[in-house]
């Protein structure tokens, strides 16, 4: 059996095989700014993730060096910087076109559970220290000396995810800790969460309510695609903290499927259609939630779209027939139709790889969505003046041409829009499919 990267820093204190160490354009940040009484370290995610053998897509940096410093070298290296955020300490470097954050090692002087007011410091375990979690605080040399000053190296090996210190000190400075928990026990903590930091977070709950509803939204919508994200948004919900935030029911059962047929159907997991699946049911709900957690435009007409197409299907045991699902594909768009078979599905009990259901879902994912082979130009070629009329013909034409079965042969169409005009009651029948 290998060694993992993670086995292995722990038994040496050392980062091997960081991919990140060798990168060029790493080297070049490191040799700019260490040296000459200055020291750079790589801190948080990427040390983390790369312990983890995930990949690394944001690499930051932590120095001794100010601002000022950071700016002269870069300018004596030749490399460009943005001074992204100078008054808190961050210099952003530009090398070969990629960005990299560095930023000053810094202490809290401050907080009042949304913002904090920090100072310049020059320790690194200070600044390690006022981060949320240990596994967060790692950081690692240009050596690939690892720096644990928390626990964090052993907090990783057993998939747990804990607060720096006293969780309700860590918490009550920046309410968004406690939904960045949540967010990272479901990406890569155990079965068990730890109890301190869960019975903490349910202490200081009404600091939720504090943050702004973007932060909210994307701490969410980040924990829903999370492997273990159904069972944290259950506990979530039987803690009682999704209410407040959802402002309505919650559905963790049904999320749960939801998830599971996504894996049945080999499909990456979706934050949208999960959230969906966990909070939306009507399209009141949607506009609620659009409103609540400034939703995104395409996330509230997609959860809008889904509630309305998802009302036909409500209540099914079984999968719709074919003439079912065009109709729900004519009708809600593609889009609309295959997540509201998904809910369906997941609200039927069914298995998630249940033969019925998948067949129904490739038939919405294959078919073509059907058009309406009638425009207001026919109806007004049979002698219709145009008008309100003619938009009311059309309307009963569309619904005879659905509950015919979408037929294509001329002859049938031809009946229908003599029929619609005539304003009789169409006859069934057609050679839709």
């Amino acid at each position: 059996m290998s060694v993992t990267t993670l086995e292995r820093a722990r038994a040496t204190g050392l980062l091997e095989g960081g991919g990140f160490l060798h990168d060029p354009r790493v080297k070049k940040i490191f040799a700019t700014l260490d040296g000459d009484g200055e020291e750079t370290r790589v801190v948080g995610g990427a040390v983390r993730d790369a312990l983890l053998g995930v990949p690394v897509h944001e690499i930051d940096f932590a120095t001794t060096a100010t601002p000022g410093v950071m700016l002269a070298r870069a300018a004596a290296a030749g490399l460009r910087t943005i001074p992204t955020g100078v008054e808190h300490g961050t210099v952003t470097f530009l090398v070969d076109g990629e960005p990299f954050e560095v930023t000053t090692l810094r202490e809290d002087v401050e907080t009042d559970g949304r913002r904090a007011r920090v100072r310049v410091g020059r320790s690194c375990e200070q600044d390690a220290r006022r981060r949320d979690f240990t596994s967060n605080a790692l950081s690692v040399a240009a050596d690939g000396t690892l720096h644990d000053y928390a626990g964090g190296l052993a907090d990783l090996a057993a998939r747990r995810v804990r607060f720096i210190g006293e969780a309700r000190q860590r918490i009550s400075e920046d309410y968004l800790r406690s939904l960045r928990f949540f967010r990272f026990h479901a990406a890569r903590g155990g079965e068990t969460m730890d109890r301190e930091a869960f019975d903490a977070i349910v202490a200081e709950r009404a600091g939720l309510l504090t943050l702004s509803r973007e932060r909210i939204h994307a701490e969410l919508f980040k924990m829903l695609i999370a492997d273990r994200a159904a069972a944290v948004a259950a506990d979530m919900s039987g803690a009682g903290l999704l209410l407040p935030l959802l402002g309505g029911v919650d559905r963790p059962a049904r999320l749960a499927r939801v998830a599971a047929i996504e894996a049945a159907r080999d499909e990456a997991a979706d934050a949208t259609l999960r959230f969906i699946a966990l909070c939306v049911t009507t399209g009141e709900d949607a506009k609620r939630l659009r409103d609540l957690l400034r939703l995104s435009n395409h996330e509230a007409s997609r959860a809008r779209a889904a509630a309305n197409a998802r009302a036909g299907l409500h209540g099914r045991e079984a999968p719709p027939s074919p003439r079912e699902l065009y109709a729900l594909l004519y009708r809600h768009g593609r889009q609309g139709a295959r997540d509201a078979l998904t809910l369906a599905h997941a609200e039927s009990l069914a298995k998630p790889d249940d033969a019925g259901w998948l067949s129904a879902w490739r038939f919405l994912r294959d078919t073509p969505e059907p058009r309406l082979p009638f425009s207001g130009a026919d109806i007004m070629t049979r002698g219709v003046p145009a008008g309100a009329e003619v938009g009311r013909i059309l309307k009963r034409l569309q619904a005879a041409w659905i509950r015919a079965g979408f037929p294509k042969a001329p002859a049938s169409l031809a009946r229908l829009l003599d029929e619609a005009i005539a304003g009789g009651t169409p006859r069934g029948g057609g050679d839709a499919l």
